[in-house]
């Protein structure tokens, strides 16, 4: 009877732990699908957000042409000017009713979206009676055109003022989600690892009383075991998805800093061609009757348009994509040679330079030129922050899950987490005399080979930069 009593309290047992580590795990896999339908809910909040907010600079891009090209007709008399105009309209109409579909059932946007109609119907009025105007009175400027002029600017206000607060709301949404699939994504987490531990835990009860009763009960631990390989594997996966979404991130955010340059450069480009229109208009109007003061203010303007016109070009260079013409070379060469092009500046603040490199790490396949101007712009960066006399410069390459990994190193007073944050921003510098453009020409370059990197700073300790790139 004892021996009776006691075999079912084993069995009991037994039940009880793998019943309860097969609900665990079930549970944590039902977490798991939930977490990633949330996930993907939240990302097409995200992308449709990301959508309303390229739309709403579209849409005053094409009502600033308008602008443009009215003032340009009205200055020069010239019917090219008006192309752009006669083109807005069924652009603009087009932009609106894309973002009208966008935004159905959304009543925060909705009203916003009529007011906005309303008022870019009204300027395309005034500009339409401006032209025809100027057009009937042979060419001639009066107190009613300009009486209009100024009521479409104050339109024009009014609508850059509620297309802010269109983006501003569209803002706030991508924050708010993007903190909400941060949460889920912590709390997906914390459960996953509690679930894996009772798991453990009673699998390892189920073992020891299994063990001690017959070959039955440990066949059905190695299942546990097996449950449990299959959870890590899942675990994995998720670290795995959640680094791959962090690079993705990084590439969608540079790819966005991208198109915003090509706006810039679009939004820039379009009054300097006109300024230089006016300027070449007058040069050839009055030739040689031009008084020579006035001739070098002529001169001034088009000195600085192409000023402006070279940074926009920079800009654009910095965020685009190049062919590459890739050779193999091992890498600790490579970043032999790097040091050795930044010789002058390592001697003359007397920084030391410590080299911790694997010697039996594989070639990378590169393009040798532009992959050194990205060690170049990190390291001239490095030593720029470092004090001379005490300054240290690690420089260190590891193999790891088959990826070949450069860190540099400094000991210099480190990067608050604002700049952090922007530091691969295009114009956006922390030097007197820098142009902002050095680290954002490094990540395109090192987003050009497919690799990734990253940045880790604390004040007062000094900073690491890391990049990734494929074996060759």
């Amino acid at each position: 009877m004892s021996t009776v009593m006691k075999k079912f309290a084993v069995d009991l047992h037994t039940r009880v732990g793998y019943g309860t580590a097969f609900f665990l795990l079930l549970i944590s896999y039902l977490l798991t699908l939930y977490a990633n339908s949330e996930l993907l809910k939240q990302a097409r909040l995200v992308d449709r957000s990301n959508k309303i907010i390229i739309q709403m600079e579209d849409l005053l891009s094409s009502l600033k042409d308008v602008e443009s090209s009215a003032r340009g007709y009205l200055l020069l008399k010239d019917d090219r000017f008006l192309r752009p105009y006669e083109n807005s309209k069924r652009l603009t109409d087009s932009l609106y009713g894309e973002l009208h579909v966008e935004t159905l059932g959304d009543t925060i946007i909705g009203e916003d979206l009529l007011t906005l109609r309303s008022l870019i119907d009204k300027h395309y009025q005034l500009v339409a009676f401006v032209i025809d105007d100027f057009n009937q009175h042979q060419y001639q400027l009066n107190d009613a055109q300009r009486s209009k002029s100024f009521f479409r600017e104050e339109i024009m206000d009014h609508i850059r003022t509620i297309v802010k607060e269109i983006q501003g709301n569209e803002h706030s949404r991508l924050k708010k989600g993007l903190d909400e699939m941060t949460t889920r994504y912590r709390i997906l987490n914390a459960v996953i690892i509690i679930s894996l531990i009772l798991a453990v835990a009673l699998a390892a009860y189920g073992f020891f009383t299994y063990s001690r009763e017959n070959k039955a009960r440990r066949i059905a631990d190695e299942k546990v075991a097996g449950y449990q390989e299959q959870l890590k594997q899942q675990i994995a996966e998720l670290d795995k998805a959640n680094k791959e979404l962090i690079q993705v991130r990084s590439i969608e955010k540079f790819a966005s800093t991208g198109r915003i340059a090509r706006t810039i450069a679009h939004e820039v480009r379009n009054p300097l061609t006109n300024i230089n229109l006016a300027v070449d208009q007058l040069e050839t109007e009055f030739n040689s009757n031009l008084p020579s003061s006035y001739r070098m203010m002529l001169d001034m303007i088009s000195r600085n348009s192409v000023r402006i016109n070279q940074l926009i070009t920079d800009l654009l260079n910095s965020t685009k994509f190049a062919e590459l013409v890739y050779k193999k070379i091992p890498v600790n060469q490579l970043l032999d040679e790097t040091l050795e092009l930044a010789r002058d500046r390592i001697d003359l603040k007397n920084i030391t330079v410590v080299r911790n490199y694997s010697n039996d790490i594989c070639d990378i396949a590169v393009d040798v030129e532009r992959i050194k101007i990205a060690f170049l712009n990190i390291i001239v960066n490095a030593l720029e922050a470092m004090e001379p006399g005490i300054g240290i410069l690690q420089v260190r390459t590891c193999s790891k899950d088959d990826k070949c990994v450069v860190t540099i190193t400094d000991n210099g007073p480190g990067i608050d987490p604002e700049a952090q944050s922007r530091i691969f921003e295009p114009y956006y510098t922390t030097k007197s005399k820098g142009t902002g453009l050095g680290l954002t020409n490094t990540q395109n370059i090192i987003l050009n080979h497919n690799g990734h990197i990253t940045l880790e700073s604390e004040r007062g300790k000094g900073t690491v930069f890391t990049i990734t790139l494929d074996f060759a």
